[in-house]
């Protein structure tokens, strides 16, 4: 048994445990004048609001339920309690009385959940084996009418580093008919140190920061239903620079980094960058009405932002080149306000000379030290003069001496997308496309704002004392005040390592060092390798698309995508591929889709390509579980789920591990039957597997187990010993 206990020990320590906030209703005895009952009360809307004062964390739910049944029902409210966590109000009221609730210990809520997955025949509940759970009873849940529910839990969060982790279980897609009408997490952060980072590897959310010690995290989704924990992190630091280092230890693998750079919060005034900004604008005929009002706008909201340090010039072109001034001019009130009356006497006319305009407004930058950005926007194709994308490209390159960073805005679907994206990632900027039903001005306006008090430029990131690679991005991007940067990459070896982040302020080299330890046995932070994955596969699709096809890039984007899970418009194969397939068979099909399917230069297609793409490869940590279709339509990834560090894929009900393979031996096991619920009790931590649905086939070192109507309905300890032996 010993043997047994310190193999059940390693699983335990492999999937790690998560907290656990989700409540639910489960209609409770069952109805019998409703045939089918429904397993659990559809959701109305879910609403988090979560207060982080230093290390001490209050946690208020706010939920309604909906019976969609024309009978009163019974239920119980079961609300799985999160490690450490304490609950301090429960609100409910049905028939007029307020409803008073129990707090079982993980030995009573095990017994419950497994009762309730006996008799109900629906293992959605298994998520949650193992955890504790509070418990109310719930009558009358009135018929076609709501049941709200309001409850309120304390923590402390346990700092690592000057890192702190916040997890909230966001699994109820599985708990509601219905998709849910809003989903919302606020978070109120305080601190008596600095604020540094603030960033969700989970979720797309929105970071307001206060000052320097506070900050306001939103996240709001509508119609949805979410399947995954909520997980924020935020760091503190007295520095000028916060560098924080998460690792995780794959078995097999290898290790997996994300380190997180954010300056301060608020730059002092007269100690920004001093820089130069060109803004290129294409005034060609094709940019007429509503097109040429929004960037006018946006112009005049950039030129407003400018710094007086800063210097500027304004290029407008179509088939012709039109200078504001002839030289760079400093932002001072006056200029700027004689920018604005340029901006607003220029109309929309002639052809598009992207070549000339570009080299124009290079050509103003001779003899120039400073940090350059070029804000260059255009709705069209290259029609004049120089119109060869590779001379164009060519013809820039060679004449950007001063490096100039290119951001670049493509306004419509007529724009050549491989020159627009070449062009800005040859030349350290980005690219972003405006499609009809967006506005211009918010667009440009919304970035410039980000991009408008660079603190640190040209930034070099070096790890001395350990071995790191393929980190990404590639290209590190400047550091802007109220922003952060997200880096991952591999690494080999263990132990303290040293971190030299270098970059310049004006004309200055600063730099700054960090001790940090790389873990070796580290296993918590598995969602850091499907997040540098995802980065990777964006990587390798986007060099197929800019410089041509490459079989041995595909074979690894099969690879990746596969194992995590990184499902987009060229990878959407492997969620219809027959699981039993291997990968040399899904090769001859995802050649052809990669390699035809990512040169698409021109047109609606081509720019929501370039969308997705970016998508894969942007800052934030979070890996998109949704894609553009050719046509601009949002694909769901919906067949295909994460749990911890492992992937599962969808196919007709069954749900199979992206690790199963047909080859290895695979233990058939009835659902619902003594052997399924001795496993459970013996290795808890499956059950969020379990919970996937009556189908599931999972892996576990080199065994599998397939969870089904057949299989063997009894195992006895023996047996089970073995099996994980």
């Amino acid at each position: 048994m010993k043997k047994l206990y310190f193999i059940l020990a390693i699983v335990l320590i492999l999937f790690g445990t998560q907290a656990r906030a989700d409540g639910f209703i489960i209609p409770w005895p069952p109805e019998p004048s409703i045939r089918p009952m429904p397993p659990v009360l559809s959701i109305k809307y879910h609403h988090v609001d979560i207060k982080i004062d230093n290390q001490y964390v209050k946690t208020a739910i706010d939920q309604v339920f909906l019976n969609h049944y024309h009978r009163d029902l019974e239920g119980t409210f079961i609300f799985p309690i999160p490690e450490g966590a304490s609950i301090t109000k429960f609100s409910m009221f049905a028939g007029g009385e307020e409803l008073k609730g129990e707090v079982l210990d993980k030995d009573e809520a095990k017994k419950i959940y497994e009762e309730i997955v006996r008799k109900k025949k629906d293992p959605a509940i298994l998520e949650w084996f193992g955890d504790g759970m509070f418990r109310a009873r719930v009558y009358p849940i009135p018929a076609n009418g709501e049941t709200r529910v309001k409850l309120d839990y304390s923590e402390l969060l346990k700092p690592s580093s000057e890192l702190f982790e916040y997890r909230y279980t966001l699994a109820t897609e599985k708990f509601s008919r219905d998709p849910l009408e809003t989903v919302r997490i606020t978070v109120d952060l305080n601190s008596d140190l600095p604020i540094k980072n603030v960033f969700s590897p989970t979720h797309n959310v929105n970071v307001k920061k206060i000052d320097e010690h506070k900050a306001e995290v939103t996240y709001i989704e509508e119609n949805t239903r979410p399947n995954k924990d909520f997980v924020l992190y935020y760091t503190v630091s007295k520095k000028d620079f916060g560098f924080n280092l998460l690792t995780y230890q794959d078995e097999k693998e290898g290790g997996f980094f994300l380190g997180l750079v954010s300056p301060k919060v608020e730059i002092p005034r007269g100690k920004e960058i001093k820089k130069i900004v060109l803004f290129i604008l294409d005034t060609s005929g094709s940019m007429s009405g509503e097109k040429i009002k929004q960037a006018k706008g946006a112009l005049r909201f950039c030129l407003n932002n400018l710094n007086e340090d800063d210097r500027f010039n304004i290029i407008d072109f179509d088939d012709r080149i039109t200078l504001f001034k002839d030289e760079l001019i400093h932002a001072t009130p006056d200029n700027v306000d004689q920018g604005k009356s340029f901006v607003d006497d220029l109309a929309a006319e002639g052809g598009t000379n992207i070549n000339e305009a570009m080299l124009s407004g290079l050509k103003q930058l001779e003899g120039e030290k400073r940090l350059t950005f070029i804000i260059f926007l255009t709705d069209g194709l290259p029609t004049v003069g120089e119109t060869d994308i590779r001379n164009i490209l060519k013809n820039i390159k060679e004449k950007n001496e001063k490096l100039a960073k290119i951001f670049v805005f493509g306004v419509g679907y007529d724009v050549n997308t491989h020159l627009l994206d070449r062009l800005s990632d040859e030349n350290s900027g980005t690219s972003d496309y405006v499609s009809p039903d967006e506005d211009i001005e918010v667009k440009v306006s919304s970035f410039y704002k980000k991009i408008s008090n660079p603190v640190l430029a040209d930034i070099d990131l070096e790890f001395k004392g350990i071995e790191t690679s393929q980190i990404y991005p590639q290209r590190l991007p400047d550091i802007f005040e109220g922003t952060q940067l997200v880096v991952v990459g591999r690494f080999e070896g263990e132990g303290e390592a040293e971190v030299n982040l270098s970059g310049y302020v004006d004309d200055e080299k600063e730099g700054y060092l960090y001790q940090v330890e790389f873990e070796k046995q580290n296993v918590k932070n598995s969602f850091i390798p499907k997040v540098w994955a995802t980065r990777r596969v964006g990587y390798l699709i986007d060099q197929i698309r800019l410089y041509g096809e490459n079989k041995e890039l595909v074979d690894e984007i099969i690879k990746l995508s596969k194992k995590y899970g990184i499902i987009n418009e060229y990878t959407s194969f492997l969620v219809r591929a027959d699981y039993r397939l291997a990968h040399e068979d899904l090769r001859d099909e995802a050649e052809r889709i990669i390699l035809s399917e990512t040169r698409k230069d021109v047109g609606r297609g081509a720019v929501y390509q370039s969308k997705s793409l970016k998508a894969l490869q942007a800052p934030s940590a979070v890996p998109p579980g949704q894609y553009f279709d050719s046509e601009g339509n949002v694909v769901k990834v919906t067949d295909v789920i994460t749990l911890g560090n492992k992937t599962f894929y969808n196919k007709e009900g069954l749900w199979v591990d992206s690790e199963y393979d047909v080859k290895l031996e695979t233990i058939k096991i009835e659902k619902f039957s003594p052997a399924y619920f001795k496993i459970l009790r013996t290795i808890p931590e499956v059950g969020k597997f379990m919970s996937l649905g009556d189908e599931v086939i999972f892996v576990l070192k080199n065994l599998a187990f397939q969870i089904g109507e057949e299989g063997q309905s009894d195992l006895s300890d023996s047996e089970l010993q073995k099996l994980l032996d």
